[in-house]
């Protein structure tokens, strides 16, 4: 009997060596991918931007205020602070009761800039990030999407779309769509797989863990890319930060915890998506020169977990437009009379590819066959053409291997040319 025991013992300790065997090499394999992204990050060169100044930040962050988070005013000041971010946008759940906007972080908390917004609902179940926000946030839940968006508007406030998966008022005159959200990507996550690996990798590899779970987000980019043939709007990346995932041992009602585990700390979840947006240099950093920034879509999403995106450049170098007196950057609109030439530049060797109306329209850029203009290290490349259309760019860092030669380093706003 001892012997029919021990042999079981023996099976089942083997079963659970050949389990985990393929997240331990997992862990190893993540252990190379962040070193070869700490190379990348020390040889990467940015040339200045002689227009505009660039700031980075996150859209779609909740705490404790409005409900579905245990993240404090504390914590998230500390993890914006930490991660230095110029800004981050504060998206409360709305309440019945009190005004949520008014009543989270707005202005400058050491070196962020915090925008107090809403994450709002209208009557036919759409959702929409409202910013700034507004005490009038629980009535619009009553109204249909598009009398929410002219309130909105008439109170100089923007109506991004959250969730654009469930979203249905597609032809309502929106500012922006949540092309990528970190919330719902994780929730893609394959659970037995996403255990395992938060075992093995997580406690020394946060962000890439989380990273190598990442997709680009196929069907939202291809309505984004369908609204934006008709006019213009803008793309962004969502955190979707609250803060509430993990547990603890022991505690009080006053706060106090014994063992207390968090699993998406809001310093974790802002190192791996931002949006980088461009301000003209002769502008401060303010909640009004943000927001007109991100409307005229004047920005870029950069998963920066996988390498530092500051510096990224697209432009229409030498065309006009309402935005830029001698140049076009991403958002703006041109006329594609005479031709036009789009510029691309990178802060690291990487492979570009140019989407007219969401379909690949012209080359890539490698290693190989990068042309290095200024100081080395910096990535150009020129296109010309005289078709118009609506031209944005997506960066990939193919040396990392799978999934990042799928999932884009960088995904630019639009030139829309006409």
């Amino acid at each position: 009997m001892k012997k029919l025991i021990k042999r079981i013992l023996l099976i089942l300790l083997a079963v659970l060596i050949a389990v985990q065997a393929p997240f331990i090499y997992r862990r190893y394999k993540i252990g190379q991918l962040a070193a070869k992204i700490e190379q990348l990050n020390a040889n990467r060169t940015v040339a200045e931007n002689p227009q505009y100044k660039e700031y980075k930040g996150i859209i779609h962050a909740h705490t404790n205020l409005g409900g579905h988070s245990t993240g404090s005013f504390e914590e998230l000041i500390a993890a914006a602070n930490a991660n230095d971010l110029d800004f981050v946008i504060m998206t409360e759940h709305w309440s019945d009761t009190v005004d949520t906007a008014a009543l989270t972080l707005n202005g400058v908390y050491g070196k962020t800039l915090f925008i107090g917004g809403n994450e709002i609902d209208t009557a036919d179940g759409d959702r929409f990030l409202m910013i700034p926000g507004s005490g009038d946030a629980a009535g619009l839940r009553k109204l249909p999407p598009t009398a929410v968006i002219e309130k909105l508007h008439a109170e100089n406030r923007l109506a991004l779309v959250t969730y654009p998966e469930k979203f249905n008022s597609w032809e309502s005159q929106f500012d922006g769509i949540e092309v990528f959200s970190l919330h719902t990507n994780a929730k893609k996550m394959n659970p037995f797989t996403a255990i395992f690996d938060g075992i093995w990798s997580y406690p020394a590899y946060p962000e890439l863990m989380l990273a190598s779970y990442f997709k680009r987000p196929d069907e939202n980019l291809k309505k984004f890319d369908e609204i934006a043939a008709k006019r213009q709007v803008s793309l962004f990346a969502g955190t979707d930060a609250h803060s509430n995932i993990g547990f603890h041992l022991l505690g009080d009602d006053a706060g106090n915890k014994g063992l207390d585990i968090k699993l998406d700390e809001y310093a974790t979840i802002f190192r791996l998506a931002r949006q980088h947006v461009l301000i003209e240099k002769d502008k401060p950093l303010t909640r009004e020169t943000l927001l007109e920034a991100l409307k005229a879509g004047r920005s870029f999403i950069g998963f920066d977990v996988l390498g530092d995106t500051t510096g990224f450049r697209f432009d229409a170098p030498g065309a006009a437009d309402d935005n830029v007196g001698g140049s076009s950057s991403s958002g703006g609109e041109i006329a594609s009379a005479g031709g036009v030439k789009l510029s691309v530049s990178v802060p690291l060797a990487a492979r570009t590819v140019i989407l007219r109306n969401g379909e690949s329209y012209a080359g890539s850029t490698t290693n190989s066959d990068s042309t290095y203009l200024g100081k080395p290290g910096i990535v150009s490349a020129n296109y010309e053409f005289d078709q118009p259309g609506v031209y944005r760019v997506e960066v990939y860092l193919d040396q990392l291997g799978p999934p990042f030669d799928k999932m884009p380093w960088i995904i630019s706003n639009p030139i829309y040319v006409r």
